[in-house]
């Protein structure tokens, strides 16, 4: 499918050796389609990719999807947590120019509100460019969650990296934008 030139392209990195072998259904990158297709108001193109926890091909992978694939937002799923194979956070941090660790401390805190191991979590989020990469948990569940507390503030966030302009269906996520105003209250 060819895409549109004004289309914003996001990507969409699962990150599991068993579904990069075939032997696990990817239920975390589904999951993140299916999220952003319920919020997005705009067109956009996902561009995915399923692949093992090897961190030289995490980091090969995130910088194809910012530099030559033009992604303005990359979601990762899986790799976040303290096992030794679980190396999406290094890979993040080593392709990213800016850390944002806002966005980490606020998934942690949402999490924390539904299961105790949320503190065993290490998403993070940075920089690359003009693209914003974003670490999220492996559970579905887990991936909706985080990404109904941090969306509000991700499309000003690619509006300062100088991306395409991202809009949300207002009746299920509002983005913020500063000076913006504020939503009619019907009075």
């Amino acid at each position: 499918m060819e895409a549109k030139s004004n289309c914003p392209r996001i990507g969409i990195v699962t990150v599991s050796d068993r579904a990069s072998r075939g032997e696990y259904e990817d239920r975390g990158g589904p999951a993140i389609v299916a999220w952003l297709t319920e919020v997005l108001a705009c067109d956009w193109q996902p561009v995915s990719r399923v692949i093992a926890d090897e961190q030289p091909l995490i980091e090969a992978t995130l910088r194809e999807l910012c530099d030559r694939e033009g992604c303005c937002l990359v979601v990762t799923t899986g790799g976040t947590g303290p096992a030794r194979r679980d190396v999406t956070v290094e890979a993040t941090a080593a392709v990213c120019e800016k850390e944002l660790p806002g966005f980490g401390e606020l998934m942690r805190q949402v999490s924390l509100t539904k299961v105790p191991t949320a503190i065993l979590s290490r998403q993070m989020a940075g920089t690359r460019g003009n693209s914003l990469i974003i670490n999220l948990p492996g559970q579905p569940k887990a991936i909706g969650e985080c990404l109904d507390a941090v969306f509000p503030a991700v499309p000003y966030c690619i509006d300062l990296l100088e991306g395409p302009f991202l809009t949300t269906r207002e009746d299920r996520l509002k983005a913020f934008r500063p000076g913006q105003k504020p939503a009619s209250s019907g009075k």
